[in-house]
Parts: structure tokens; sequence; C-alpha cells
């Protein structure tokens, strides 16, 4: 019957999963207003979106019950979305406070301090609720340890990273280690115990 979206958990993608799966074009990216469009005259609640999106941001109700059920439960939805937007490891960049060029890397890198520096493709870039807030990431470190994200090609293999989205670790111009791949909200601890052992090492 018809497909409702909770942007209040939605990071409202040009890359949304949902919309990739959706076989009747019932999602799509509306590129002038820059946000996902819900056509729910071409839905058939297949289902396929639902079960792509990764959040569970995207419901299907086949019903007016279910309809007004899930319309309910998103807006007594205590989450906002000021929360959800904020930069986060493998994920697009949010603040330009973060950004930098891959050609800025080594300057960034002069520092004394401990600087991290995230290297991602934006074609890749993961959903912002699944994936880990950079204060989670360095609330353990000085505060003047740094943190920078650089959207480079996906070939991108400089400092020998072997896959992206790779997490760089430099202390006074030097490569302290490296960590390569996606880690999303559920293996935070992993991931901070392997910056912890770049760190200590």
């Amino acid at each position: 019957m018809a497909v409702l979206i909770n942007f209040k958990i939605c990071d409202n993608a040009e890359e949304c999963s949902g919309i990739e799966v959706c076989p009747t074009g019932a999602l799509a990216w509306d590129k002038v207003n820059e946000t996902i469009v819900i056509d729910n005259e071409k839905c058939i609640s297949c289902g396929m979106c639902e079960k792509e999106c990764p959040i569970g941001a995207i419901r299907v109700a086949h019903d007016e019950n279910e309809y007004n059920e899930i319309k309910k439960e998103i807006d007594d939805d205590s989450r906002n979305t000021k929360d959800l937007f904020v930069d986060r490891y493998g994920a697009a960049g949010i603040s330009d406070f973060f950004k930098i060029e891959k050609d800025e890397i080594a300057d960034k890198i002069k520092k004394d301090c401990l600087t991290l520096i995230e290297v991602y493709n934006l074609d890749f870039a993961e959903c912002l609720l699944k994936s880990i807030p950079i204060k989670e990431l360095t609330k353990d470190f000085p505060d003047d340890t740094l943190y920078y994200k650089a959207d480079v090609d996906e070939d991108f293999k400089d400092y020998e990273v072997s896959e992206l989205p790779a997490l760089l670790i430099f202390k006074n111009n030097e490569l302290l280690g490296h960590i390569d791949g996606y880690y999303n909200i559920d293996s935070k601890n992993d991931m901070l115990e392997k910056i912890k052992n770049v760190v200590n090492k």
C-alpha cells in the first residue's frame, strides 16, 4: 500500500540502497530538492526497500491499519536528526571542519600531536546511523588529538592501505599504523582496541 521513511534516522542520501532495489521507481532521488521522494502510486508493497535498509528507516505498510501504526511509531520516535548528523567513520563527511583534500594529508601530519586521518570514498559511504561517531573514536586520547576526513579515489593505495575506508594514525610526521575496512557501531570496541594498539605499540 505505502512506503514510509523515518527521516529522524535516515541520512537521506542519493546512494540509498532502497532506491537501488525498488523495481518500480516508487523510491527515487529528487536532484532539485536533494531528498528521497516516495511515489506510492508506483509502490507494489514488495518490501525490497525495507529489507535493504540497514537501519530500519524504510517501512512498508500493507494496509491502512499498518500504515497508521508505522506512522505513529515514526511520530513518537524521540530521536532527532541533529543527533544523527554528526561526522562518523566510514560515512559521508558532514562538517567542513574535518574535511581535507587528499593532497593536504602531508601537511596535516606534520603536527607534534596525534593525528588521525580517515580516507574514504564517497561513492561507498555507509549510513550515518550505523557508523561510529568520530568523537567516540577520539574520546580516550589527548585533547589536542586531530581528526580529518579525506574523500579519495576507490583505488587509493598510499600508506599501504588495502581497503577503504581506512584510518591512518600519525604522530610527529610518522605513520604509526593504519586500520583498514569499515567498522560499524556494533564493532566500535574492536576498532577502539585496534586504535589503542597502534598508538601504544
